[in-house]
C-alpha cells in the first residue's frame, strides 16, 4: 500500500505547457483519520488538498506559505487548507460530518456539499512584506472548475485542471490526486488546444492513479520525460510548545480568570483536530518561565 503522497513535474508539447500530476492518497488518508470525514467530505476537503499541494510546488522556498479558502452556500461549509514550500500541508472542513445524496451519475456531490454561490481564496506569501491575496467566484463547487477559474481570473494563467477523490464503502480513500496541464507564456495555440483537449480524458482522474499511478500517467504524454517528484505531507505547525506561547501572550491575569471560570486552559487547532489542554500548575509554570526571561 503507497504510504507517501507525491507531485511529479516536467514540460510537454515541446516544452510549451506544464504538466504536474500528483498522488495524494496517503494525505487524504490521513485527513480522513484526523477529521473523521464522511464520503463526500473528504472528496470535498480532499480535491482541495491535492490543488493546494499543486499551488504549493511553485512557491519561492519551503519558508513561504500559502492557503486556500473555499467559502461557498453548501452543506459543508468552508474549506481551509494551508501549506507551505516544504510541501507541508493541513485542512479541515467546516462541517465534516454532513452526508449528501449521491447525484443522478452515482458520484459524491462535492458541488453540493461546497455550494455553488461563494468565493475562492488564496493568499501567498512569499515573504516580501505584503501577501498575494486573489479570489474568483465559484462556478460549479467541484473545485477543480473553481481552481481553473482562480487560475484565469485571478492570475490570468488558463490552466487545465482534473481532480478526483474516491472512497471506498468502509470509509477509507482508495485514490486521490490530481492532473494540472498550464501553458507556458508564449504557448502556441496548438499547444493550449492540445492541453485541453488532453485534460478531457481525465474525468475519472481517482480511478487511473488507482489503476496506473502518477508515472504512468506522465509517461502517458511524454514516455521519454523525467519528472521532478516531491513528497507530500499532511503536516500542522501547531504544538505544545506554540499553544504554550500563546497563552503567555494572554497575559498572566487573563490566563488565571480562564482558569477560575473553567478550570484550565483549552486551545482547539481546527487544521488537525487536536486539543491542547492546560491544567492551572501548568499554566503557572508558563509564566514562571516567561519571569525567568524577563529577568
Amino acid at each position: 500500500m503507497q504510504k507517501i503522497s507525491y507531485i511529479l513535474k516536467t514540460l510537454i508539447f515541446g516544452g510549451e505547457v506544464s504538466l504536474a500530476v500528483c498522488d495524494t492518497t496517503a494525505l487524504v488518508r490521513e485527513a480522513i483519520r484526523r477529521h473523521h470525514l464522511s464520503p463526500v467530505a473528504a472528496a470535498a476537503l480532499g480535491r482541495t488538498m491535492s490543488a493546494t499541494a499543486y499551488l504549493c510546488s511553485w512557491l519561492k522556498d519551503e519558508e513561504s506559505s500559502l492557503s486556500v479558502t473555499v467559502a461557498g452556500d453548501g452543506a459543508g461549509g468552508k474549506i481551509c487548507v494551508a501549506g507551505d514550500g516544504a510541501l507541508h500541508l493541513r485542512g479541515f472542513a467546516e462541517r465534516p460530518e454532513v452526508s449528501l445524496p449521491p447525484r443522478a451519475d452515482g458520484k459524491l456531490d462535492v458541488g453540493g456539499f461546497v455550494g455553488r454561490c461563494g468565493t475562492l481564496t488564496v493568499i501567498r506569501d512569499d515573504g516580501e512584506g505584503i501577501p498575494f491575496v486573489g479570489t474568483s467566484e465559484l462556478v460549479s463547487g467541484e473545485i477543480a472548475e473553481d481552481i481553473s477559474a482562480y487560475f484565469l481570473t485571478s492570475e490570468q494563467r488558463p490552466t487545465a485542471v482534473a481532480l478526483g477523490v474516491k472512497i471506498a464503502p468502509d470509509g477509507d480513500c482508495i485514490a486521490a490526486g490530481g492532473v494540472f496541464l498550464q501553458p507556458l507564456p508564449g504557448a502556441s495555440e496548438e499547444a493550449i488546444a492540445r492541453a485541453e483537449e488532453a485534460i478531457a480524458g481525465f474525468s475519472r482522474i481517482s480511478s487511473r492513479i488507482e489503476e496506473e499511478g502518477a508515472e504512468r500517467i506522465v509517461a502517458s504524454f511524454s514516455p521519454e520525460t523525467d519528472a521532478e517528484r516531491r513528497e507530500i505531507f499532511f503536516r500542522c505547525h501547531c504544538s505544545r510548545e506554540r499553544i504554550s506561547s500563546v497563552i503567555a501572550s494572554l497575559g498572566k491575569q487573563e490566563a488565571e480568570n480562564i482558569i477560575r471560570e473553567q478550570g484550565k486552559i483549552s486551545v482547539y487547532c481546527h487544521y488537525c483536530n487536536t486539543t491542547y489542554d492546560f491544567t492551572g500548575e501548568e499554566v503557572a509554570a508558563i509564566f514562571s518561565e516567561e519571569g525567568k526571561h524577563e529577568g
